[in-house]
């Protein structure tokens, strides 16, 4: 059973580097645009040593359709905690209640019909 919990910390880890190699840059605007292209790729290539082995050992204990669920519920939970802590922006209420529809749809992904 803990084998299961493998992808979703994975899947953390990736989204960590993945959430730096996307918005990392925005704290740096006058760095040129081919540099922090060419370091969130780097970023982003450590992500994806994270994400594929996600995929492939979770794929054993969930399909596709729940990967890609857990996949976004966890980005937007490294998402929050980014903008806050990294780019030091507030998380409106607005933003919260949509990220509550959004769990909602984990609701209906993960039920057993």
């Amino acid at each position: 059973m803990f084998r299961a919990f493998i992808p979703i910390i994975l899947l953390t880890i990736s989204n960590i580097f993945m959430t730096f190699a996307w918005y990392g840059h925005l704290k740096y605007k006058n760095a040129a645009l081919w540099s922090v292209v060419l370091i969130s790729w780097l970023i982003a290539f450590l992500e994806y040593c994270f994400q594929v082995p996600a995929n492939r050992i979770g794929h054993q204990y969930f399909d596709a359709a729940q990967l890609k669920t857990m996949q976004e519920v966890i980005t937007l939970s490294v998402f929050c905690v980014f903008s806050v802590l990294y780019l030091k922006e507030e998380l409106k209420w607005n933003y919260i209640v949509g990220f509550l529809f959004i769990l909602l749809a984990v609701f209906f992904v993960f039920k057993k019909w």
